[in-house]
């Protein structure tokens, strides 16, 4: 059947999202450029984007509801449906999977009670697979609203989500403190997160990431990967040093997957 008309924002609502559409709006040269940032907006409002959302984005931009919905659907950083606080997305891609990120996944499926894209009760935590964090140097990687949390087990994968429906403060490997899905909309649409210390929080990739930049500006080459043997190169960084992937300090990740034994056989490269 057709579907009615998308009912508007009450008026408080429309004139509040109408004042911040107007400052992304004039960030661009033309108005058509600013329909991804006004998708995340109003996706801000509801944690979704709604009809009305999509409605919304087209009668400031003029453009059709057809084309907001045409790329309202393409990207999957829009949620067609309302979604939890907290958005737990479990890459599935070949590393990962290989490194136990299937086996965490169905873990948390099977301690959620949910599939994939389902929200568990309570509307705290949503659950996907993802093909790719690219991180594939922290392997296997978990993201909350984006955020990294690496080297993951089904184990530790479990207390996460745990703590995030308990309330509890949850603090990613690397990056800026979580917030809320909502909040981490509104802030890709382009405002600023006012919260104290999360602009100046940070995280650096893994070695692994970084050999080919250090190849190109010339400097030596450093092995990454350990030996089965668990022999420490000489010219590895000392522990504690930084920040180091599953692959310079092995999690223990495959005990979890027996059926795909992590680790590598030879020296990189070989």
């Amino acid at each position: 059947m057709p579907q009615l008309p998308a009912p508007d924002y009450p008026a408080d609502v429309r004139a509040r999202l109408e004042a911040d559409a107007k400052k992304i709006i004039g960030r661009y040269p033309g108005s058509r450029s600013a329909l991804l940032p006004l998708l995340h907006l109003v996706q801000a409002e509801e944690g979704f984007v709604s009809r009305t959302g999509m409605a919304f984005c087209a009668e400031l931009l003029e453009l059709t509801t057809a084309e907001v919905t045409a790329v309202a659907t393409f990207y999957s950083m829009y949620r067609r449906k309302p979604s939890g606080d907290y958005q737990v997305g479990v890459c599935t891609n070949t590393l990962c999977a290989v490194m136990g990120g299937d086996a965490i996944f169905d873990a948390l499926k099977e301690h959620l009670g949910v599939g994939n894209n389902e929200t568990t009760e309570d509307g705290k935590v949503t659950l996907e697979h993802i093909e790719c964090n690219a991180a594939c140097d922290f392997a296997p990687v978990v993201m909350v609203n984006w955020e990294f949390f690496d080297n993951q087990t089904p184990d530790s994968a479990k207390r996460l989500v745990d703590d995030l429906r308990e309330g509890h403060t949850v603090q990613p490997t690397r990056g800026a403190p979580l917030c809320t899905y909502k909040e981490t909309a509104r802030i890709l649409a382009g405002f600023p997160d006012e919260r104290p210390g999360a602009v100046e929080a940070t995280g650096g990739a893994g070695p692994a990431s970084l050999a080919g930049l250090r190849l190109a500006k010339g400097e030596a080459p450093q092995r990454v990967v350990r030996p089965r043997d668990g022999a420490r190169p000489q010219d590895a960084p000392q522990p504690g040093a930084e920040h180091l992937s599953s692959h310079d300090a092995p999690q223990q990740t495959s005990a979890s997957d027996p059926d795909h034994p992590a680790g590598p056989a030879v020296e990189e490269g070989e």
